[in-house]
């Protein structure tokens, strides 16, 4: 019997069904040339269907991505509906009730890209950041006393438990054990000020560390790495942190990697259903278009195929997006690519056809 996954498919709003159909596009292709089939579930999440019906994220839909591979996520942002009702009726719900407690994002210029660092270039703008995903402020954990007087009290309470923490840390030594020569794991911390939830995180990044001899402990406040990350880049191989600064420090490292056009990012379980997306959100103002850049997308389709166990597919991929930045696109950003949203799409697989005949 051949290999065959069950993929989820979340086109979303604004430009996320534009850029979900250029990685389908590339699926198709790649699954065909390496082998394996695909049975897609697609469902129509997001912002119009909140604005028809009031519903976010169903129970039952919620169910039946519990049985899927893994989840293809296009984005999540409708301008319609109040900002914080979508993100946590479906995107924080999904990684909370799907446990999917590591955000990964790799940080990585491609050939062709331009970035903003000068003399900086592919060699040196590599390197993974792992985000606690699950806990933190991002837990909802809080509450307001007077609202709307001026003694008002608000509290916002970060969360972090043994448990949640060691997996994260356990995660991030296990990617740079495998990951490159370097084997160095940098943590990201404040253990200067936030001296309770940081002091955990630096005592069990040290405890697990001990299982690890082959990998390399580095720590960096994070105000010092967010300088570094500009300076030097290539000092890091991963990067493990919690919730809030993940967020911070990996929407840096979309620029420094040529913008949200190639940025892709992974919520991951390591047990159970993970969910790709590219990080740029649903850019309603380029929607219907066809100028947004779905390489992101793209790349977040080589992050979910190599997830599934579909490595050799996902180098493809890769390789194939390599091309196109390198020989083909004027720019990633929306309009000034020097192609349109679909003929990007074909480009990726004319390339990809040309790597698996090569």
């Amino acid at each position: 019997m051949g290999r065959s996954y069950k993929i989820a498919v979340i086109q979303g709003d604004g430009t996320g069904p534009e850029v979900i159909l250029e990685g389908l596009k590339v699926l198709r292709a790649v699954s065909d040339r390496s082998g394996f089939d695909v049975e897609l579930m697609t469902y129509d999440i997001g912002g119009e269907r909140y604005l028809k019906t009031n519903e976010t994220l169903p129970d039952s839909v919620l169910q039946e991505l519990k049985t899927a591979s893994a989840i293809y996520l296009g984005a999540i942002g409708h301008p319609e509906v109040k900002p914080g009702i979508l993100e946590k009726g479906i995107l924080l719900r999904l990684r909370f009730e799907l446990d999917q407690y590591i955000n990964l994002r790799p940080v990585k210029l491609y050939p062709g890209v331009w970035t903003p660092l000068k003399d900086k270039g592919p060699n040196e703008i590599d390197f993974t950041v792992v985000r606690e995903n699950t806990e933190g402020i991002y837990a909802g954990i809080g509450g307001t006393f007077k609202r709307g007087t001026p003694d008002e009290v608000a509290l916002q309470v970060d969360l972090n438990t043994r448990k949640g923490v060691e997996r994260c840390i356990r995660y991030a030594y296990e990617l740079t054990k495998q990951r490159s020569a370097k084997k160095k794991l940098t943590l990201c911390a404040k253990t200067n000020v936030l001296t309770y939830a940081h002091d955990l995180w630096a005592r069990v990044f040290e405890e697990v560390g001990k299982e690890y001899p082959e990998v390399s402990q580095d720590y960096s406040h994070v105000d010092a790495l967010v300088m570094w990350m500009v300076k030097s880049p290539e000092v890091f191989d991963v990067v493990v942190t919690n919730n809030m600064f993940g967020d911070i420090i990996t929407d840096l490292g979309a620029m420094i990697q040529g913008g949200l056009g190639i940025a892709a990012g992974g919520n991951i379980n390591p047990n159970g259903v993970s969910m790709f997306e590219p990080i740029g959100g649903s850019a309603p103002k380029y929607a219907g278009k066809g100028v947004i850049n779905p390489l992101a997308a793209i790349v977040a389709l080589s992050m979910l195929l190599s997830h599934i166990g579909e490595r050799g597919a996902a180098d493809l991929v890769e390789e194939a997006v390599k091309q196109v930045t390198a020989t083909k696109l004027k720019s990633l950003a929306a309009g000034k690519m020097g192609y349109s949203t679909s003929e990007v799409g074909d480009l990726v697989v004319a390339a990809l056809g040309a790597a698996v005949t090569a």
